[in-house]
């Protein structure tokens, strides 16, 4: 079973109204009505000596006045009534709804609890019908721009994506070509190998074949010369010979 809501069976809460009835709400005085009732009787404006306690005259007075210029419309014991037709005081009632309304449009500042709920009061008094759609409009205009933007977001990131790839696989591909194969690598050693022979041997004679006497002086050649070239330094020279040897030894 669920649970018991005290507020859909609020003892404050009519169908409708008497104009006194409505002031007493409106001055949050529903724990003195029936004594109040009683004293004032069918008088619409009572003196304020017909009771000791301060009595909500003036609300009641912008009830009747509203009721008067046609802002609310009253009614004969709960029935709505045309404009200008006559009802005794004693039977003259206002609708919740029409009083709800009217309070909402003439005091959107003051929310009395017998007509406005918990969740209607907390909300500030400038947030009205025409406010709040247009606040909607607003929300629903900015949700479109953020699904547009999300889609081209997600797009840009698709084709981004493609991008990287395609410049990975280009990169893998010009590495790949810069890089020469094992036997080019072997082959270029073996080149290195036999020069440095040539120049580092001697003929059958017992003669120098050049001017270098080891392979020091040929490094310091090298750098003196090209040394403003790309990879040409002594670690690299120096270990390029070293596998150059090595690769001539082996075959």
């Amino acid at each position: 079973m669920n649970s018991y809501n005290a507020k859909s069976c609020s003892a404050l809460e009519k169908p409708y109204y008497k104009p006194i009835e409505a002031a007493l709400r409106w001055c949050n005085l529903i724990q003195h009505e029936s004594v109040i009732l009683q004293t004032t009787g069918d008088e619409l404006f009572p003196s304020i000596s017909a009771f000791p306690m301060a009595m909500p005259s003036g609300k009641r007075r912008k009830v009747y006045d509203a009721i008067l210029n046609g802002e609310l419309a009253g009614g004969r014991d709960g029935r709505t009534v045309s404009a200008g037709d006559h009802v005794k005081k004693e039977r003259l009632t206002i609708r919740h709804t029409d009083l709800k309304a009217w309070m909402s449009k003439h005091y959107p500042d003051q929310k009395p609890a017998f007509l406005f709920d918990d969740v209607e009061r907390s909300t500030h008094s400038a947030i009205n019908a025409d406010s709040f759609r247009a606040l909607q409009a607003d929300r629903d205009a900015a949700r479109a721009e953020l699904a547009k933007a999300t889609k081209w977001a997600h797009e840009t990131v698709q084709k981004l994506s493609e991008l990287q790839g395609e410049r990975d696989s280009l990169a893998a591909m010009v590495e790949k070509m810069n890089v020469p194969s094992q036997r080019a690598e072997t082959t270029y050693l073996n080149i290195i190998g036999g020069l440095l022979g040539l120049m580092l041997g001697k003929s059958p004679a017992g003669k120098p074949q050049s001017v270098f006497e080891n392979q020091s002086m040929v490094i310091a050649a090298m750098l003196a010369h090209h040394g403003h070239l790309a990879g040409v330094s002594d670690t690299t020279l120096q270990n390029k010979f070293a596998e150059a040897n090595r690769s001539i030894k082996a075959t």
